[in-house]
């Protein structure tokens, strides 16, 4: 009985953290990152003290909340290169990259004004790199995806995007999907014509991620 116990308050246990952290990606996606963790505890329907039993301090709940977000991304990477077509393992992964981008826009002020979710942040983006530079491959190999793509140029397509689902609001909240329409079309092979600049180095690329985070 008491081993049966154990394994019942175990399983509570983990139910009650996963409801936690389900509630606070809501309540951040929708609401901000501000919001209390009392509302974050009545949304998931548990106590306070469950929620510091699991999260002593907010930070930790943030940590949760971002390393769910990126596994996703991490599992959506890793399903589009399974693809069988590699142009739409590439496409897929911006396409859903940029959705989940949209519906999670809270999360943006943790990443980029907050020391803990950058740290979070700079961890994801040395696990996903090197699946994005295969998918990248894997599309040019195919021919379908234009040569001169880089997958540092991913940075400045997802930049881009960003710009426009913000601009969009409430009032077009799918607007991103027609932008992302355009550009999709003009990274065809079929469609490419000589580019004016050559892409950005690595050291570039942080450099303007980082007056980028610090502008925001």
């Amino acid at each position: 009985m008491a081993a049966q116990a154990t394994v019942s308050s175990r399983r509570d246990a983990k139910r009650n953290r996963e409801r936690l952290v389900s509630a606070a990606r809501e309540l951040f996606a929708s609401a901000g990152v501000d919001v209390s963790v009392r509302e974050v505890a009545r949304h998931a329907g548990v106590g306070v003290g469950t929620l510091y039993r699991h999260f002593p301090a907010r930070e930790d709940l943030v940590d949760a909340v971002l390393e769910g977000a990126f596994e996703d991304l991490v599992a959506s990477a890793e399903a589009a290169l399974a693809e069988p077509d590699p142009w739409s393992g590439f496409t897929g992964f911006v396409e859903d990259a940029l959705a989940s981008h949209a519906r999670n826009r809270g999360l943006k002020e943790v990443v980029e004004t907050q020391m803990h979710g950058r740290e979070r942040a700079a961890a994801m983006r040395r696990r996903i790199r090197p699946l994005v530079a295969r998918l990248v491959a894997r599309a040019q190999e195919h021919g379908s995806l234009r040569p001169d793509f880089t997958p540092q140029d991913v940075a400045l397509l997802f930049w881009a995007s960003d710009r426009v689902i913000e601009l969009g609001g409430e009032v077009a909240p799918e607007i991103w999907r027609r932008h992302l329409g355009f550009v999709f079309d003009g990274l065809r092979s079929s469609a490419a014509t000589p580019l004016a600049q050559p892409p950005l180095t690595e050291a570039q690329l942080r450099r303007v991620g980082a007056a980028r985070r610090k502008a925001s």
